[in-house]
């Protein structure tokens, strides 16, 4: 049976890479913060307010749905997109946690 090399590492630390993952590119970070600044859901084409095409932001949507951090419904004939408050608030705890866990001592040189 292969096994990939990410499911040797412990559930807790793939969850959080897998999140982690999500804010890897600009487009999903102003996509994140264009849905934050609007503060509620926006219903339409998001590519307008980028400079990618919409196939390529349609693929960052899908990578921040699957992280869970925004939800899409259909609405008649639009997509309707709106920030998922909770898995935001989560990811901001798990992310604190985590550098604080990294945290480098004031002393620390490295040579």
């Amino acid at each position: 049976m292969v096994v990939s090399k990410t499911e040797l590492f412990e559930e807790t630390l793939q969850e959080k890479a897998n999140l982690f993952k999500a804010l890897s590119h600009p487009a999903r970070l102003q996509i994140l913060q264009f849905l934050a600044q609007t503060k509620n859901c926006i219903s339409g084409d998001i590519s307008e307010e980028l400079p990618l095409s919409r196939t390529t932001v349609n693929q960052h949507l899908k990578e921040l749905k699957d992280a869970g951090l925004i939800k899409g419904h259909i609405e008649g004939a639009k997509m309707k997109y709106c920030l998922d408050g909770e898995k935001v608030k989560e990811m901001k705890n798990l992310l604190s946690s985590f550098l604080e866990e990294i945290q480098i001592p004031e002393d620390f040189i490295c040579k």
